[in-house]
């Protein structure tokens, strides 16, 4: 019997010790996300003021780590890290090379459906 328990015993500590997928699936698509943001042919306005992808991403990644420990799906990053202002409730805007402005979270919506359709292949 105390061989049975000292097995599950350990079996429990290894599989404690083990990092979760999850977690860096989500660290590694935000990554993602984060770099589309920084990376764009495009300027990000927030509250009424351009901004270059640098500072936008800045800001998002700011916000990022604001919110961290509620961040559980890709979703959630950009629902409270890239879709309003947190002082004015107004929502962030990209404004794309053709002169077309869509909301950053649909911007990033999109962006995350690519991403999730080129994993899938």
């Amino acid at each position: 019997m105390q061989r049975w328990l000292f097995r599950v015993f350990v079996l429990l500590v290894i599989c404690s010790a083990v990092p979760a997928p999850a977690a860096e699936s989500l660290e590694q698509t935000i990554a993602f996300l984060l770099h589309r943001i920084e990376t764009a042919d495009a300027t990000f306005i927030r509250n009424g003021q351009t901004h270059t992808p640098q500072e936008a991403v800045a800001h998002v990644r700011a916000k990022y780590e604001h919110f961290k420990g509620q961040i559980k799906t890709p979703e959630d990053f950009i629902r409270l890290a890239a879709t309003k202002s947190l002082l004015t409730g107004q929502p962030y805007l990209v404004r794309t090379r053709n002169g077309e402005e869509i909301s950053l979270n649909i911007w990033l919506s999109n962006a995350l459906r690519e991403h999730r359709e080129k994993e899938v292949k």
